[in-house]
């Protein structure tokens, strides 16, 4: 079946060169050129993934990002943007993106975030595995079938890209895992994104897993990356 996208974008040239692009490639795509067309094409109609420009007209990516979470559509969206700073990258993230590319960039590397985050949807949704596995770490319990995570028997909603980081820090608990593996466990990317992508989540991991909680299970080893430990 051919995988279907909505390419919610303004800049004609911009639209063209990813729709040919993706064209060549077997893809079928869909295309709003403002957030409230997109919006609406995002609820009325069902797509494999969501490319999603931030700056454009008559509401921005990040409103309709947060709109389409708010009204329960789990579609994978993929934020294109020429914001790179830390904080914008954060703000899109936050918002309920899975990822998000920086304008200008490669062909390649578009095919490659979007074959990316369409693996990852068919392992959760079960495709990989069939037997309930659990991990443990001191009162941290996760049920990776369930995808329900506890600690101290109190349930901690994540979403699915802090879950799958959480997910490569537990399965290699005791272990420094650099950004770099990081990626390439979490997000199925094999390069460097040049940007603070991982520890952006870190820090909104440890805020749901850490902060409250006297003993610390996500610590920093400066210089060479993160490690999951019970002290």
């Amino acid at each position: 079946m051919m995988t279907s996208i909505l390419l919610v974008e303004d800049e004609s040239d911009v639209v063209n060169f990813i729709k040919k692009g993706l064209g060549e490639e077997s893809f079928h795509v869909s295309v709003a050129f403002n957030g409230v067309d997109g919006l609406k094409m995002a609820q009325d109609n069902q797509y494999d993934i969501i490319l999603l420009d931030i700056m454009i007209p008559e509401k921005n990516g990040i409103e309709v990002c947060k709109e389409i979470r708010s009204r329960g559509i789990t579609t994978p969206i993929l934020f294109l943007t020429a914001l790179n700073t830390s904080d914008n990258i954060a703000l899109g993230l936050n918002s309920g993106a899975d990822d998000y590319l920086v304008k200008p960039f490669k062909f390649n590397e578009l095919i490659a975030r979007i074959s990316a985050i369409l693996r990852r949807v068919n392992v959760d949704k079960g495709t990989e595995k069939d037997n309930r596995n659990k991990y443990t770490i001191a009162d941290l319990v996760v049920d990776d079938d369930a995808k329900k995570v506890t600690r101290n028997l109190k349930e901690i909603s994540l979403t699915s890209t802090e879950y799958r980081l959480l997910i490569t820090l537990l399965k290699n608990k005791g272990k420094v895992l650099s950004r770099l593996e990081l990626l390439e466990n979490a997000w199925d990317i094999n390069f460097n994104l040049g940007t603070n992508v991982v520890d952006v989540y870190i820090n909104y991991l440890r805020k749901k897993i850490d902060a409250n909680y006297e003993t610390k299970l996500i610590h920093t080893v400066i210089g060479m990356g993160y490690i999951l430990k019970g002290a």
